[in-house]
């Protein structure tokens, strides 16, 4: 049995890192069966799959393994840990849709790391950010890679993560956040081309065509293990089981909100506007930060009036 994880795919055709070598190769190239058209199938970067060698240097997928999870935009799966690049400036940060990203990744049981770029522009902004998701629970950094501050601790936390382990690793940003800046100043020999911003429409060109794994024993160290996936911007970024977070599952997304459970008056309560609600009662006192609990209500109507498809 050969086995091994899509790295990359292009036009039907798929990179793919054997777990062991076969007849001296480390590295294939492969394409999926035309069953797997058939069944509307796709390959994504990270998949585990089992190979079938058809003839001389000529392999195809016989099997992907079961996945932990899937990406729809950017195509990846199986990823354990998301570092969300915001920026602090140039271009201004929604926060809906980075907390809407954290509760999909949440739901998926993926780690969200944030990562608050570009720090050197708007630095009272910058530590705003770090203090809204630090105080919320998540591991967040503040850096500004052009003056290289705080990448060190970046870097230090992959090394720690993927000592004993072998995770799959995404950095996601929008368009401009920063994102493939900061992999280079991580990665210097990764060389990704990074795109100008337009000051006009404060927007980046997504320069990332689509997405690679790179194995991070190359980029860490021989004692490091798993890959580092460079993605296109997480403003598309969506979740091929979306449709199946449901107005229930909210709840359990919003990790600082899980100190009030069974807090509230109300059994049924939905903690956007209850009285005796307690987490209302927590963003009063700025124990939950306002910012994630304005998202969470955004979120609440938009899965509450999300049509129910039989």
């Amino acid at each position: 049995m050969i086995l091994g994880t899509v790295i990359k795919g292009v036009g039907g055709l798929y990179t793919v890192m054997l777990d062991s070598e076969y007849n001296g190769e480390k590295i294939i190239n492969v394409r999926g069966r035309g069953s797997f058209r058939y069944e509307k199938m796709l390959l994504l970067a990270g998949d585990r799959v089992e190979i079938e060698c058809v003839g001389e240097g000529e392999f195809f997928c016989k099997k992907i393994l079961e996945r932990k999870n899937s990406l729809i935009r950017p195509p990846l799966a199986n990823l354990d840990y998301i570092f969300v690049v915001i920026s602090s400036k140039k271009p201004t940060p929604s926060l809906f849709i980075v907390d809407k990203m954290i509760a999909i990744a949440e739901y998926n049981k993926i780690e969200p790391v944030i990562v608050i770029s570009k720090a050197d522009l708007d630095s009272d902004y910058a530590e705003e950010l770090y203090s809204i998701y630090k105080k919320s629970g998540f591991s967040t950094f503040l850096t500004s890679s052009y003056e290289n501050e705080g990448v060190s601790n970046v870097l230090n936390y992959l090394k720690k993560i993927t000592k004993d382990n072998s995770p799959i690793c995404a950095f996601a940003g929008a368009s401009g956040a920063g994102k493939s800046t900061l992999m280079n100043a991580l990665f210097p020999e990764l060389s990704l081309k990074t795109g100008d911003l337009s000051e006009k429409i404060e927007r980046g060109k997504n320069t990332t065509r689509h997405t690679e794994l790179f194995e991070l024993s190359s980029l860490l160290g021989e004692e490091f293990s798993g890959y580092l996936a460079d993605t296109p911007g997480f403003s598309l970024l969506d979740f091929e089981r979306f449709d199946f977070f449901s107005l229930e599952d909210l709840f359990d997304t919003f990790r600082d909100f899980k100190d009030s459970v069974g807090k509230c008056k109300y059994t049924k309560c939905s903690h956007t506007k209850e009285d005796g609600c307690d987490v209302i009662e927590r963003v009063r006192n700025k124990e939950i930060q306002k910012s994630r609990h304005d998202s969470y209500v955004e979120l609440y109507t938009t899965l509450k009036n999300k049509p129910k498809w039989k």
